[in-house]
């Protein structure tokens, strides 16, 4: 996947109400918006086998065991890869305008908020830019976070509650803030004892 290259906005002149993006993007998000209200969004949590199979008909890249909540709203299927237990929490918003890639245990809480495009605040005619994020292996995105586009979240960071990253967040590591500050170290325990585990590979 790449990301979506959005209309030139001059040309478009989408700062006076035009379009983005080009009329297959438009019909295709509608198509999937309609089938995901429809058939999804009020579904309750143990049917996450239906909604995966959902959204892999829409082009996402789903490991057997990823979870996304009925009530989650995503942007294009097409630009979402989940990997082993990775879940998107209720209410969270994945505005997947360029590739989004949930690495294995990592989760997104409820309300957060994944936005992978931002505009040229240079540019007269404010053009849309589409950059991918990366959240990686047993990295948490807690309730209601918001991480930026082109950030890429390090295998078992912690985005604190509401906290805001625009830019990377280190392995390891918890932030909290807006901007994201790192804070601690993390360690992660296991059920035998053991010492904090490395990153898990992808």
């Amino acid at each position: 996947m790449a990301a979506l290259h959005p209309l030139d906005a001059a040309q478009s002149r989408a700062w006076e109400g035009g379009a983005s993006f080009s009329r297959a993007n438009r019909l295709y998000r509608l198509a999937f918006g309609i089938t995901w209200a429809l058939l999804a969004a009020w579904t309750p949590p143990p049917l996450r086998g239906w909604r995966r199979w959902l959204l892999r008909r829409f082009g996402a890249t789903l490991a057997p065991t990823a979870n996304v909540y009925g009530s989650a709203r995503i942007w294009s299927p097409a630009n979402l890869i989940m990997d082993d237990y990775a879940a998107i929490g209720p209410r969270a918003t994945i505005y997947a305008m360029a590739p989004i890639r949930i690495g294995p245990y990592a989760i997104v809480s409820q309300g957060a908020h994944l936005c992978a495009a931002t505009h040229d605040i240079e540019d007269a005619s404010f053009q849309l830019r589409s950059r991918p994020i990366h959240i990686g292996a047993r990295a948490w995105i807690a309730a209601e976070a918001f991480v930026g586009p082109g950030v890429t979240v390090g295998d078992g960071a912690v985005l604190g509650a509401r906290g805001c990253a625009m830019r990377n967040l280190d392995p390891w590591t918890v932030y909290s803030g807006n901007p994201a500050a790192p804070i601690r170290a993390r360690r992660l325990r296991f059920d035998d004892g053991g010492p904090a585990s490395p990153p898990i590979p992808e």
